[in-house]
């Protein structure tokens, strides 16, 4: 890995350039549903006006998404806020390989479908019900569906995952009633294709980060062991979890089992084929070792089961997990902390656990491995609903950034405040507010250390949350009321820009504002590197500043 090259113009400053990404905190569209404009930032609203200020695109196309109707999310943005480019991201890549064939041609693919057509056995698909292209898309399984009927697998069975985080909150049977419309068509007497069991995105399954593996554990008796409250549909198990508890989303609703003259429709046994059609990583790898490793601590799995498994796309390549997979990643190199580290430049990457992969893996170009120069600290997150702590540890990893700064020891400090998405998630604007103003306390310190060390800020964010807390007209962007004039809550990522900060309190960079053309947060890390006192790489995206 080549240095990176000297600046002429600048040669960086006494301290360190600090990273902040407020994750989630995006600039909204309309007043009465920005928590962020709610909320009490009095540093965030000092900065927009004092420091060099601009606003970016963290979705669609500027992160490596298909369209630009596309929300962002936090995987897709760490990676193109570390590698400085814009990469095709899981739903464009995968939709790619359907489209053209090479996913159905693929060696995978012909393995699990040969081992269910040669065994009479049954093809599984667990993974994320909706089209919300964050996690999964609801026409990658219809067309994986399609194509299995067409080369001779018999019996499908489909668990599925509930989102409404990614989608309205409350939207499940929108999306049941459209993939019960797509199953009428495909049982046509040729084939048995059904729902097998499901639950909740935030209940079963999906766990990420070694955060809560009892969800994982939940998930698992329910798709394997057929265990759990069993129901003749999905969309009674929705409507009767709705009616017990008014109120709840979707993503919380309880484990599901569906049964047919009395037995579980679905439960996964030796023999089946296992597809994890979900396409994103950080809430892939926990189901996948449950399913691949030969000895499993973290819950009661019992013996491995004797499936042929396989995600939908890779989702660690250091860690070669899954071993199969249908899809390969986008083959990201030369991010900047490689270049940095190449250049013998201290770096210090820092969050809790909801997004230290952010900072850490994914901003590396999915690269689970450090660098050489690169120190990596995980603060262990609460496990308790976000609503109820939401200032989660944005404390803690203020501690550590203004400990870092004050130590001398790094150069490039990187770090993620999680509260603007994982509480915007939860809908529960009262604890979006304070999460909100936790993050600004947080910024305001680490300005302050870098003040007395004569160090840079760069703070934005990888996409927005809190900054659209209800559903707004799409044309208008006025609030959309329900019938008792109150604002429909949304829970999913927002479409807005996020700003872009660059505070110099020393004033030695002299950094101005540079006439960048649709400007996105690939955009940072030339911005980074530039304040660093170095010449970003020629095919980076350019910086939003120029110094000297």
């Amino acid at each position: 890995m080549e240095e990176l090259k000297k600046s002429t113009v600048f040669e960086g400053p006494e301290g360190p350039v600090v990273l902040v990404i407020m994750d989630g905190v995006g600039i909204g569209k309309n007043p009465e549903s920005d928590y962020v404009k709610i909320a009490s930032t009095p540093n965030l609203d000092w900065l927009r006006e004092n420091a060099v200020y601009t606003e970016v695109k963290a979705h669609g196309k500027a992160v490596g998404l298909p369209d630009d109707g596309d929300m962002g999310n936090s995987e897709v943005g760490h990676n193109a806020i570390g590698c400085g480019r814009v990469f095709s991201q899981g739903a464009a890549l995968v939709g790619d390989a359907i489209k053209s064939g090479s996913m159905f041609d693929g060696a995978v693919w012909k393995e699990l479908v040969a081992n269910a057509v040669e065994k009479d056995s049954a093809l599984h698909f667990i993974g994320l019900f909706s089209d919300g292209n964050v996690h999964s898309n609801l026409n990658h399984l219809e067309a994986m569906l399609k194509k299995a009927k067409e080369e001779g697998v018999k019996k499908a069975r489909i668990h599925a995952l509930i989102d409404g985080r990614d989608v309205p909150p409350t939207s499940a049977l929108e999306y049941v009633d459209r993939f019960d419309a797509f199953l009428a068509e495909v049982n046509d007497g040729t084939v048995d294709y059904c729902i097998a069991s499901g639950g909740g995105r935030m209940n079963i399954t999906m766990d990420r980060y070694d955060a809560d593996w009892s969800m994982v554990e939940r998930g698992w008796n329910a798709h394997l062991k057929a265990e759990g409250r069993t129901f003749a549909s999905m969309r009674e198990a929705i409507e009767t979890f709705r009616a017990e508890k008014p109120g709840i989303l979707d993503q919380d609703l309880p484990a599901f089992v569906i049964e047919r003259d009395g037995a579980p429709v679905g439960p996964i046994i030796d023999g089946d084929s296992v597809i994890f059609f979900n396409f994103r990583g950080d809430r892939s790898l926990e189901i996948t070792k449950a399913f691949e490793a030969d000895e499993l601590t973290e819950f009661d799995r019992g013996p491995k089961p004797d499936v042929i498994y396989a995600g939908m796309m890779q989702y660690d390549g250091d860690l070669d997990v899954p071993k199969k997979y249908l899809v390969s990643p986008p083959a990201i190199d030369r991010t900047m902390s490689e270049y940095l580290s190449a250049s013998g430049v201290k770096q210090f990457a820092v969050s809790e656990t909801q997004k230290y992969g952010h900072v850490t893996y994914f901003f590396n170009g999915n690269n689970s491995g450090k660098f050489e120069t690169e120190t990596w600290k995980e603060i262990p997150s609460d496990v308790c609903p976000f609503e109820d702590a939401p200032r989660m540890k944005a404390d803690e990893i203020t501690e550590e950034v203004v400990a870092a700064i004050k130590s001398g020891e790094y150069k490039f400090i990187r770090l993620n405040y999680p509260n603007g998405d994982m509480v915007g998630h939860t809908g529960v604007v009262s604890a979006v507010r304070v999460a909100v103003e936790a993050v600004d306390e947080g910024v305001g310190k680490i300005m302050e250390a870098l003040k007395e060390a004569n160090g840079i800020m760069v703070c934005s964010a990888d996409h927005g949350n809190s900054d659209d807390m209800c559903e707004l007209d799409k044309k208008t962007f006025e609030l959309k009321l329900d019938d008792e004039g109150k604002c429909k809550p949304k829970t999913a990522h927002s479409l807005n820009p996020v700003p872009a900060i660059v505070f110099d309190p020393s004033g030695v960079s002299n950094a101005r504002k540079a006439d960048v053309e649709d400007a996105g947060i690939a955009n940072l890390a030339a911005t980074c590197i530039t304040l660093l006192g170095y010449e970003p790489p020629a095919d980076y995206t350019p910086s939003l500043v120029t110094v000297g």
